[in-house]
């Protein structure tokens, strides 16, 4: 380990070759140090690295020559959203995908020609690959803000970082923001070639979705949610409740949308909530303490509700969440789940495209097909100006008819042969030269 040399002597160092130089995080007894440099040469201070990070100490010849700082992405960033081009809903599910760089700092007495575009060339080399070995998943985004009263930002474009905007001059503060007028450039950079398809995949790599990660509702949203969860019978007796169902119903929902899957996922997922959030749940209260409800709690009252009443009760609300145009039916058999007489149990759902998003689903009766619940799934919908997709099962008459003269939608059906004539009518037509067939 490199012996860490105190900034600021008289003499300034620039003869540092820049091949020599190494990036690497610091150590649980350099921490201290590194904390105590920053917050004493920065211009912002430090306080505190905000989430899941990491500290990296770039060295050379024996000193440490800058110092930087990796942690949680901002939460709502307009430029850097619109260049990804996700939903609020992928953004929840997703938004640990993108670490900040809050800290760089070049130590006083520290000049040499190029050193902060290679230095990030560096840690950026390394940066996945660390936080998979810290958090047990990459990062495939990298974004800082730059004060640009202050600095150029030269150096990280230097480094084939992109701007992409300007900051709005809001910060957060607590639990809302603040106009402080100061507004930053945003640089990005890429950290693989198809990161940003993996941003935006309506099908997330579970490889990359294996860290639950945090949400936050609107006052609106939650208020929306309750409203609509307070209609829901609390299957429970009275005596010995201490969470209230609505706010079980709640986080659970909020989790699923999170990626969880499984009760133990979920509790944990609710351990890790803001106060604010379980604040505007409903949840338990002790002290000045919101208190989320435990796995067993979670798991018995989420096995004695009706799901499909539940499914119902929020599908209009989660369907806001999306902003997606497309709406897909399909149809699974549930693994492992199995009816009173022993068939398995089948469902139909329907799902946003966009962000995989479940809005409506219905159990397919054990001696039927999907055809008879497709509607009555769909009725509740605002479908308005949306296309819904559906394999060749659901080509059908009625179906078409109800998306067109009913919720005024429009739809792409897929023709196989269980539609003979309007196989061959499309075949003597020629649009299935205009429209190849789907491999």
């Amino acid at each position: 380990m490199a012996m860490i040399r105190e900034p600021l002597k008289p003499e300034t160092i620039n003869n540092i070759p820049l091949g020599s130089i190494v990036v690497r995080p610091v150590t649980p007894d350099e921490r201290q140090t590194w904390d105590r440099l920053m917050s004493q040469y920065h211009y912002l201070g430090l306080k505190s690295l905000v989430g899941k990070s990491i500290r990296y100490v770039a060295e050379g010849e024996g000193r440490w020559l800058a110092l930087l700082g990796w942690a949680a992405s901002a939460l709502k960033c307009q430029p850097r959203d619109a260049w990804i081009g996700w939903s609020q809903a992928i953004q929840w599910q997703r938004l640990h995908l993108i670490a900040n760089n809050s800290r760089f700092l070049i130590l006083p007495g520290i000049h040499i020609p190029n050193l902060a575009s290679k230095i990030l060339s560096l840690n950026l080399c390394r940066l996945a690959r660390d936080w998979v070995h810290v958090y047990g998943h990459p990062v495939l985004i990298a974004e800082t803000f730059v004060d640009t009263g202050r600095f150029t930002g030269a150096c990280y474009k230097a480094a084939n970082w992109f701007y992409i905007g300007q900051t709005s001059g809001y910060g957060k503060h607590s639990s809302r923001y603040v106009h402080h007028g100061q507004s930053k450039a945003v640089f990005v950079r890429p950290l693989s070639k198809k990161a940003l398809q993996k941003l935006r995949d309506p099908c997330p790599d579970p490889e990359l979705m294996r860290k639950e990660t945090s949400m936050r509702l609107s006052d609106k949203q939650a208020s929306d949610l309750i409203e609509i969860l307070k209609a829901l019978p609390d299957p429970r007796c009275k005596r010995g409740v201490r969470h209230r169902n609505l706010s079980i119903i709640a986080l659970s929902l909020c989790a699923v949308i999170c990626g969880c899957r499984g009760y133990t996922a979920i509790a944990q997922w609710t351990k890790n909530c803001f106060q604010k959030m379980l604040e505007r749940l409903w949840c338990k209260k002790d002290g000045h303490v919101y208190i989320p409800p435990s796995e067993p709690t979670i798991r018995r009252q989420l096995q004695k509700l009706d799901a499909e009443n539940v499914d119902m009760a929020v599908s209009a609300w989660v369907g806001r969440l999306g902003s997606g145009n497309a709406i897909g039916i399909d149809g699974k058999t549930l693994k492992g789940a199995r009816r009173e007489d022993g068939t398995k149990v089948h469902l139909l759902s329907a799902f946003i495209h966009q962000q995989g998003i479940t809005i409506a689903q219905k159990e397919v009766p054990a001696k039927s097909n999907e055809i008879p619940p497709a509607i009555p799934m769909l009725e509740p919908l605002n479908l308005k100006g949306k296309v819904v997709t559906a394999d060749a099962l659901h080509t059908q008459k009625d179906l078409a008819r109800f998306l067109v003269q009913e919720k005024q939608a429009d739809y792409c059906f897929t023709v196989k042969d269980n539609q003979s004539n309007l196989k061959e009518a499309i075949a003597y037509l020629g649009l299935n030269e205009a429209f190849p067939p789907c491999v």
